[in-house]
């Protein structure tokens, strides 16, 4: 797996929401058409009543007024119907653009080559979830500002057409007020883009303390963990106050603004009135428009505070819908269960599957020399955890080549699972085959037979409908495993990579999955699977062709179980159980 990393160069907030509204163009125009419509009809509707006050109810003429009041319902009429319209096309667009980017990150985020993005699980699922849906929120805001500006400019015309210097006053403070209230978007955007950002960190840190809550008390370290926590929760308490007081200050001051802008406008056309310069139903147009106006100003006064939180969305989208992957080469996904990542093209002996490891220098490791060929299943024993760590951290493809020095050569799919596995909410089929075939029922029992997960199938009247509730916390440790490792097999990849599949089972079960396992992938004749277990299980190493025992970060010892078991002191001891 050597290569240079692949990025998508540009990514930025600003490209993601200018593509959110390049794909959405059609219901974004139809939007903003309508909602643009529904702002006239609105702003028309104190035209209209000054128009009914001059021509038919000062002249008293009856009819007349009918004819007027027939009008305004029809005006009512039509700017119910473009608002509701023109909503519904919008949310429509929303909604669908919120799927997209939760599909686009999704993919990215289970891409078996792995993400380089520095971000943690929590942080990730907040930004495919939340910051997802708040980039897509830009499709409404867009529209809303368009539809203030037809309204403002309906207004000003009107007034300009009623009184010329009344007109010029609205055109000369309403650009300036907006452009004041501008001046604040970018203090606003990063208050919020820092708000945002530690609440991924609280959440991230969250998910990670719950999924190792039985760990954390088995060494006792609740206390510690749940202080960490506090104050990652109350840096995110502080910025989120921080972002809230700085958006409440600039609601306050653009509403004010709207409010003083209106109130000069009425007072300028009582001023015109009172001088006879105004009709009694131009004087309640120029008034109603007044308060009208303050509708559409204060839109646009809080328009830069919506778009500062969409960029600041977009901004995280963006840095992991952009960020490269870590492994070059390979389909961008994988089957059912696929939990590794497939290396570019140099498969090892001939095309079959393969796995060679060469002068591998990363964490703990210290240049490792290792091969797996074709129909092997090898073990690999390390003294020390970290070694075993680093060496599977590499292998699942979660470390970048440019991180690590030496060579992964993999000929075929890799599938790694690792230690620590987790189960879906669903049932345990949906759990087994994760959205794939189930295969033949005989495949599926020689598998559930293999991984002794058979007896957990069994263990329960609903067999393999049984209900496993996210991470599988309604399961034990030992069926987790058990479900995990049969998951695995049914996935049948040309290499499977396994680190300690069986701590929290029996030494009797251990042995039937080390015999399972043996039969089921390596039958006699060898077959051409590559299946790699990092453990120290003597179940499972007994079973192996050959172990690789790993100490300092380098392989110290290799050879079979048996002679590895009678020549060396350290080995022996660290397999004893």
């Amino acid at each position: 797996m050597t290569g240079t990393r692949t990025t998508e160069a540009g990514m930025t907030g600003a490209n993601v929401l200018r593509r959110t509204m390049r794909r959405n163009a059609a219901r974004l125009g139809a939007g903003t058409l309508l909602l643009s419509l529904h702002q006239v009809c609105e702003a028309s509707v104190p035209i209209l009543i000054g128009v009914i006050v001059d021509r038919a109810i000062g002249p008293g003429d009856g009819g007349s007024l009918l004819w007027w009041l027939a009008a305004l319902a029809a005006l009512f009429t039509a700017l119910t119907l473009a608002y509701r319209y023109g909503a519904r096309t919008l949310m429509r667009a929303i909604a669908h653009e919120a799927h997209l980017l939760r599909l686009e990150l999704a993919a990215k985020i289970i891409d078996r080559r792995g993400l380089d993005t520095g971000l943690r699980t929590g942080e990730l699922l907040t930004i495919s979830s939340n910051d997802a849906g708040h980039t897509s929120e830009i499709l409404d805001h867009l529209p809303r500002a368009v539809g203030a500006l037809v309204a403002a400019a309906t207004c000003a015309v009107t007034l300009l057409l009623i009184d010329l210097p009344l007109g010029v006053a609205v055109l000369v403070a309403t650009p300036l007020t907006l452009l004041a209230l501008h001046a604040g978007t970018p203090y606003i955007t990063r208050h919020v883009a820092a708000q945002q950002e530690l609440a991924g960190q609280a959440a991230s840190l969250a998910t990670d303390l719950v999924s190792g809550v039985r760990p954390l008390r088995g060494i006792g370290a609740e206390a510690a963990a749940s202080r960490r926590y506090e104050r990652v929760s109350r840096l995110s308490l502080a910025a989120a106050l921080r972002a809230g007081r700085t958006q409440g200050i600039y609601a306050a001051v653009s509403g004010a603004g709207g409010a003083l802008l209106a109130c000069g406008v009425a007072v300028l056309a009582g001023w015109f009135a009172l001088r006879g310069q105004l009709s009694a139903g131009e004087f309640l147009t120029v008034i109603g428009l007044a308060q009208f106006l303050m509708e559409p100003v204060g839109t646009l006064t809080l328009v830069p505070g919506w778009v500062a939180e969409a960029r600041a969305s977009a901004d995280r989208v963006a840095r992991v819908a952009g960020a490269p992957v870590l492994l070059p080469g390979g389909p961008p996904s994988g089957g059912p269960g696929d939990a590794g990542a497939a290396g570019p093209p140099g498969p090892v002996d001939g095309g079959l599957p393969g796995l060679e490891v060469s002068g591998l220098s990363y964490d703990a490791l210290a240049g490792v020399d290792l091969v797996a060929g074709p129909g092997e299943l090898v073990g690999v024993m390390a003294h020390r955890p970290a070694d075993a760590d680093a060496l599977v951290r590499v292998l699942s493809g979660r470390v970048s080549p440019a991180e690590y020095g030496g060579s992964v050569r993999i000929g075929g799919r890799i599938l790694v699972e690792p230690h620590h596995t987790d189960l879906f909410e669903g049932t345990l089929a949906t759990n087994l085959t994760v959205g794939g075939e189930p295969g033949s029922p005989e495949e599926l029992a020689a598998v559930l037979a293999a991984s002794a997960a058979d007896d957990v199938v069994a263990a329960h009247p609903d067999g393999l409908e049984l209900q496993v509730v996210e991470r599988g916390a309604s399961l034990s440790g030992g069926q987790r495993q058990r479900v995990a490792l049969a998951r695995a097999l049914l996935a049948r990849p040309p290499i499977l990579v396994l680190h300690d599949p069986t701590t929290a089972v029996d030494a009797v079960t251990e042995q039937g999955i080390a015999r399972g396992l043996r039969s089921l992938r390596h039958p006699t004749g060898g077959g051409t699977f590559t299946t790699l277990v990092v453990t120290s299980s003597p179940a499972l190493l007994a079973a192996a062709d050959r172990v690789f025992v790993l100490d300092g970060g380098k392989v110290v010892a290799e050879g079979s179980h048996a002679e590895l078991g009678a020549t060396d002191d350290d080995y022996r001891r660290a397999v004893q159980r």
